[in-house]
């Protein structure tokens, strides 16, 4: 059996299981690699150096993970964010296409430092009690905070732009300036999805609710008592430190974004500095610190299941095999459309390819034969990011997803089902309008 067809084996019974919601992330990613790895003929030991290859690629996110969780949690429990959620309820004065609208607009600012990590970190403890709140569903916060994310993500300081432009040696800002006009386009469609989901949700809340006035009438009642019972309920909330806590919030993010220092030092110094801030007693403070480490251990443990996934793939080669393999079987009579078959497969191919490897590894290669056929080397770049890029925080080979997943409560299967469709049209848009334009 040859490496291609088990590597591919293994990530589809990985996809298959996370759809299926039937095992957890963990197993589904730490026992088929290590299956398919001994099938391909690798040692115990050699699982091992890939484990270990894997594990040191995500720790860091791991790390980060586990504080952020801690740190955001505190905050929570302070009370730091009902005003802001109170605010935001005000100006959408319950219009869900308000909120949605919104969601895009935040998510596309905070995105604007190039790290999906952050975006998740900012927007979805801001937003989540809201979308609770006004009985919206978190998956469709997801996809609105995944789809503005993904396309701001075409920034010369992200990911993708920086492994194009070191394969074809040149410089990043020229890839992306040409690039500035799909970004925009793709914001406004952002936008449009925003208001025809919205719409659709409020289709959905009507029918759960009987009509909008019923589901207003709930939402106003529990607004009324709201004060009472959280002053009850929550014994944590601090509304005198309001303006300490939201400083201390104000500078962890503005360390992220500047990147002063590594996230995972930003959020543990900040869980350093807010635990003595609110919590006088040492009691007290590893009451909170137990209260959040079971969200933060379990999400961490699954970045790390992922780490080993993702060692074992790129360890063993299958990652690289299948994307040769897969350019091969395509027939040669496609050629001279090569790159924008593969552009209108890029969301797809995130869900079996990391990015290393779908740049890394298949963008040279689908290059060198688009380029037999008189295909510019640029024109398949642009592609294969236009193609794969909307998908980046739908793949469950991203880390930062599983961040968002554990920082919203919600399962990655359900993610796949409520957001593929959506980022997968998004996708194959961009390509025929970039196409269209003269890009590709």
């Amino acid at each position: 059996m040859s490496l291609s067809l088990i590597g591919f084996i293994t990530i589809l019974v990985i996809v298959v299981l996370l759809i299926s919601g039937k095992v957890t992330p963990i197993v589904a990613m730490v026992l088929p690699p290590i299956l398919g790895a001994l099938v391909a003929g690798f040692s115990i030991t050699d699982v091992g150096s890939f484990f270990e290859s894997g594990v040191s690629s995500v720790i860091n996110v791991a790390i980060m993970f586990i504080f952020a969780i801690i740190f955001f949690g505190i905050m929570q429990d302070v009370g730091l964010f009902d005003p802001i959620i109170n605010k935001l309820v005000s100006l959408s004065h319950g219009n869900i296409i308000t909120v949605t609208v919104g969601t895009v607009i935040v998510a596309a600012i905070a995105q604007l430092d190039g790290s999906g990590a952050s975006t998740f970190l900012i927007t979805i403890p801001a937003l989540l009690p809201l979308y609770k709140r006004l009985k919206m569903s978190p998956y469709l916060l997801l996809l609105l905070i995944a789809g503005s994310a993904s396309i701001m993500n075409m920034l010369p300081w992200a990911g993708p732009l920086g492994r194009v432009a070191s394969v074809l040696e040149m410089d990043v800002t020229e890839l992306w300036q040409p690039l500035i006009p799909i970004q925009i386009f793709g914001m406004v469609l952002m936008v449009a999805l925003a208001v025809l989901l919205g719409i659709r949700e409020k289709k959905r809340i009507i029918k759960s609710y009987g009509s909008l006035e019923v589901a207003a009438a709930l939402e106003a009642e529990a607004e009324d008592t709201d004060s009472i019972v959280e002053q009850k309920a929550n014994p944590h909330a601090r509304p005198k430190l309001l303006w300490v806590n939201a400083i201390l919030a104000l500078l962890v993010i503005g360390v992220l974004v500047a990147g002063i220092m590594p996230a995972g030092l930003a959020f543990m110094i900040g869980v350093s500095l807010a635990l003595p801030i609110n919590f006088r007693v040492v009691k007290d403070q590893m009451d909170r610190l137990r209260a959040h480490a079971p969200n933060a251990l379990t999400m961490a443990s699954i970045i790390l299941a992922a780490g080993l996934f993702l060692g074992i793939l790129n360890g063993t080669g299958m990652l690289e095999a299948i994307a040769n393999d897969v350019v091969k079987v395509m027939p040669t009579s496609i050629g001279p459309f090569l790159h924008i078959i593969v552009g209108f497969l890029g969301v797809p191919f995130d869900l079996v390819l990391s990015t290393d490897a779908y740049y890394f590894a298949l963008f040279p290669v689908v290059d060198q034969i688009a380029a037999t056929y008189g295909v510019a080397s640029i024109s398949t770049g642009y592609a294969m990011i236009i193609g794969n890029i909307v998908g980046t925080f739908v793949s469950p080979l991203a880390p930062a997803v599983w961040l968002a997943l554990g920082l919203a409560g919600l399962e990655m299967g359900k993610h796949l089902r409520y957001s593929l469709f959506w980022m997968w049209g998004l996708s194959i848009i961009l390509v025929i309008t970039a196409a269209i334009i003269g890009l590709i």
